[in-house]
């Protein structure tokens, strides 16, 4: 079954992930660097970047704030690290920041949680593919064991299909799934909802924000099928590396928001007695 016959499978999502909202409504012509220096300021509870003597404001004209301080560092960072344009395109954390502050399609945290939920009947690893046994074999191997995890961490029994028709999540998986998301700040959701899109599927990107797996190994295996056929297929070096490594780099962005939104990755001000 081929990926994009899975794609076409799947519903039309109302829910645009971070980057591609950010992207299509702010990022369409390059901009040029206009200051020299980044920083971080604690502010009210809160941290802010500056650029120069800038206060860094969202798409929507909102202030930037945080409460995680080495959040702020890390979207100062990226800031930092660009050099004569700015490629907004690629500061995925900024990206993630910016959606979570605007909110610009006032989702709740409901409506993200039901994304979440109702993206698990899609998953990649739950399709998969009996007619090629060394393809087969292959997901069985790899796949299997982090379905097996998923199910003993979050108390589910999602099973995989090997047809067209989408496996079947019970009402119990989805409470079970729900219970774990809704216990997560709207933040972080976005940062869930970000790494689920990266993969197109809600198993692999659990399993990465869990650390059970890495980033690198999660995109290994969110891939699988098309490196596979690259076997037989042929591979263009430089497009399907640079496709590999944006993957990763959206990934890691999506996995260090969400622990940097937790609540014990805030740095808080220290009382003076």
């Amino acid at each position: 079954m081929s990926n994009l016959f899975r794609a076409l499978q799947r519903p039309l999502a109302t829910f645009l992930s971070a980057s591609q909202q950010v992207t299509k409504r702010c990022y369409a012509a390059p901009l040029k660097r206009f200051y020299k220096q980044t920083s971080v300021l604690y502010n009210d509870g809160k941290y802010e970047v500056t650029l120069d003597n800038r206060k860094l404001k969202t798409p929507n004209g909102k202030l930037f704030t945080v409460k995680s301080e080495p959040l702020a560092i890390a979207v100062a960072t990226e800031f930092d690290a660009q050099k004569e344009h700015i490629e907004r395109s690629k500061m995925h954390l900024s990206a993630l920041c910016f959606t979570a502050i605007d909110n610009p399609n006032r989702h709740t945290k409901t409506d993200m949680v039901n994304y979440l939920l109702n993206y698990i009947a899609t998953d990649t690893v739950l399709f998969q593919y009996d007619d090629e046994k060394d393809l087969h074999d292959l997901q069985r191997n790899e796949w299997d064991p982090i379905i097996k995890w998923f199910n003993e961490r979050y108390g589910t029994n999602l099973e995989k299909t090997m047809v067209i028709s989408p496996p079947s999540i019970s009402a119990d998986d989805k409470m079970n799934v729900s219970k774990y998301l809704l216990s997560h700040s709207e933040d972080v959701l976005f940062g869930f909802i970000f790494a689920v899109d990266t993969l197109k599927s809600v198993v692999l990107a659990f399993a990465a924000i869990d650390q059970r797996i890495s980033v690198d190994k999660a995109v290994s295996l969110a891939r699988l099928e098309e490196e596979y056929q690259l076997k037989f297929w042929g591979r263009v070096e430089w497009a399907h590396d640079l496709s590999q490594q944006e993957l990763q780099a959206r990934l890691a962005a999506a996995v260090l928001f969400v622990h940097l939104n937790r609540s014990e990755h805030f740095v808080k001000e220290k009382s003076i007695v």
